[in-house]
């Protein structure tokens, strides 16, 4: 599995790169992923080759990389779809959620919300039980709620970070009902009409992480320990966001030592639900 998550992650790293870091505006970065796309589509064409279309694309060299770099990642990565039979559409729902990042910094409800997660984070859940072998309607389901509430809890522990960019990605609709306002984050302390509302998200986000708790019993060998301490460590993180009353101003939680022991042990004991 492991040259295939690694030709998996570099793909969907670099694309993510490619819409946040560096200074160009929103229609350069846009362009840059359309570039990312085009290289997909040619790497699984039996028209052009992958080493032609990059080759060609020598404008865009300087920010994706050395053209014989993306060559060699692109191989991988066509290899790696033909291999496990990976849906292509996967790959192209994580683009459309990095182009929404360039674009889209806030939400006005949760639905909204979730369409993004549904894109960004779940893809990458089912590419990995597609990697080991499982399609199982109900594993990807349960996979998607994973996902979900770990980039929820994420973005929850990234609130400062986020707003200090311009993101926010708590509902404004979730903002207005516990009477929080974005502006209120620029005074560098949580409001408790803050508190109230990552309370309300954060409850939300504990449903999800109990929905997706199944498909670590779903899969077999080290898949299912991983899967497992990953549940655990993102239960962990919201476990100590609730803690400290979501103040991530004063104390954004990680993960040390202490935790992982934890985590160890809880991933030992685990019982099936």
């Amino acid at each position: 599995m492991r040259p295939h998550i690694a030709a998996i992650y570099a793909f969907a790293r670099t694309a993510d790169d490619l819409a946040d870091e560096g200074i160009e505006d929103p229609d350069e970065r846009i362009r840059r992923l359309d570039v990312w796309e085009r290289y997909l589509a040619n790497s699984l064409s039996h028209h052009r080759g992958v080493q032609e279309t990059i080759t060609a694309d020598t404008g865009c060299d300087e920010k994706l990389g050395r053209s014989v770099e993306c060559r060699a990642l692109f191989l991988a990565l066509a290899n790696t779809i033909r291999v496990c039979q990976l849906p292509v559409g996967l790959f192209k729902n994580l683009l459309s959620a990095f182009r929404q990042d360039v674009l889209v910094h806030r939400y006005q409800n949760w639905n909204q919300l979730l369409d993004y997660c549904g894109r960004s984070a779940n893809p990458v859940g089912r590419l990995v039980l597609r990697v080991a072998g499982y399609t199982d309607p109900n594993l990807d389901r349960t996979s998607d709620s994973f996902c979900t509430a770990l980039q929820l809890t994420n973005f929850w522990q990234d609130l400062k970070q986020d707003y200090d960019v311009g993101r926010v990605y708590v509902p404004s609709d979730d903002q207005a009902t516990c009477g929080a306002q974005a502006s209120d984050l620029a005074k560098g302390r949580l409001t408790p009409a803050w508190r109230e509302t990552m309370r309300l998200v954060a409850g939300r986000t504990r449903i999800l992480f109990n929905e997706g708790r199944s498909v670590c019993d779903g899969v077999h060998g080290r898949l299912a320990m991983e899967l497992r301490m990953t549940w655990c460590g993102g239960l962990r993180i919201l476990d100590r966001l609730e803690a400290a009353e979501f103040d991530v101003f004063v104390d954004r939680p990680t993960l040390a030592l202490r935790d992982g022991l934890l985590m160890f042990w809880k991933t030992l004991m685990w019982r099936r639900g």
